[in-house]
């Protein structure tokens, strides 16, 4: 019988693509969350809490190869170095992991986690490929949202983005996962870099609002790195090809994008 693929974070926005994905590939899928769900053709389900490392040994025994997707605003590197543990436990031949473009770059707590993530991977032991990807469109998408219930926009000048779509990062995360491991790979990138500020008037367009819109200096070193562009995809990036306005025209004809 083939060796199920681990996938932690499968029930989530890049996991609802990565698992039918794999599934076409032929290969048997264990998804691992909090809360569990049903079970699908050749899909399986495990509880198990990356954070409380909580029964994550069974979660994991039987699988050659697990992808690491599962994520959240703080404790990735607690969650992921737990996750190594058991993984080497048991003996896990090729472990995947998404990380975010900049995480070695910008001086924030939440990226941070995200670079000691990396390197719990890195220095596991096992075989590993961590791939960084740009904010993806959705998440671009949700901030903007959020921005605009404010009558006043306040808008941080400098500040680039490079979104890019899950369903790529998806497939791109699954050839990854199919073939040998291969390390830190080349970022992975929307096709143009864009302004907040170009992303946020287009947004409004778009929908038809309007808001005062108030330019701000983001500050100390952080607002430094971000105007350098420490969050934008490195040279020799893998480029997606699905652009931000057809991500969002696509959402606003289906009336997922409207406040």
């Amino acid at each position: 019988m083939q060796a199920p693929i681990l996938v932690t974070g499968g029930t989530g926005t890049l996991g609802r693509h990565v698992v039918p994905l794999l599934r076409a590939a032929g290969h048997p899928v264990r998804v691992l969350s909090r809360r569990g769900g049903a079970p699908g053709d050749g899909v399986t389900h495990v509880t198990a809490d990356l954070l409380a490392d909580s029964d994550l040994e069974p979660a994991v025994r039987g699988a050659a190869t697990v992808l690491h997707l599962a994520g959240g605003a703080k404790g990735d590197d607690r969650a992921t170095a737990n996750l190594v543990r058991a993984a080497r436990r048991a003996d896990v031949t090729h472990l995947v992991h998404v990380s975010v473009i900049g995480a070695d770059r910008v001086p924030l707590a939440w990226l941070r986690s995200k670079h000691d993530a990396e390197r719990a991977v890195a220095d596991s032991g096992l075989p590993w490929t961590v791939l960084r990807a740009a904010q993806f469109h959705d998440l671009v998408l949700t901030m903007l949202t959020t921005m605009t219930k404010l009558p006043m926009v306040p808008v941080p000048g400098g500040l680039r983005l490079q979104p890019v779509d899950a369903a790529e990062v998806a497939a791109r995360l699954v050839d990854l996962t199919l073939g040998a491991p291969a390390g830190l790979v080349p970022d992975l990138a929307g096709p143009a870099t864009h302004g907040l500020d170009e992303l946020l008037a287009g947004y409004l367009a778009a929908t038809g609002r309007r808001r005062l819109r108030l330019p701000v200096r983001l500050p100390g070193r952080a607002g430094r790195v971000y105007r350098e562009g420490a969050n934008l995809a490195r040279p020799g990036a893998t480029r997606g090809v699905r652009t931000w306005d057809e991500f969002l025209a696509g959402r606003l004809r289906s009336g997922a994008g409207q406040p």
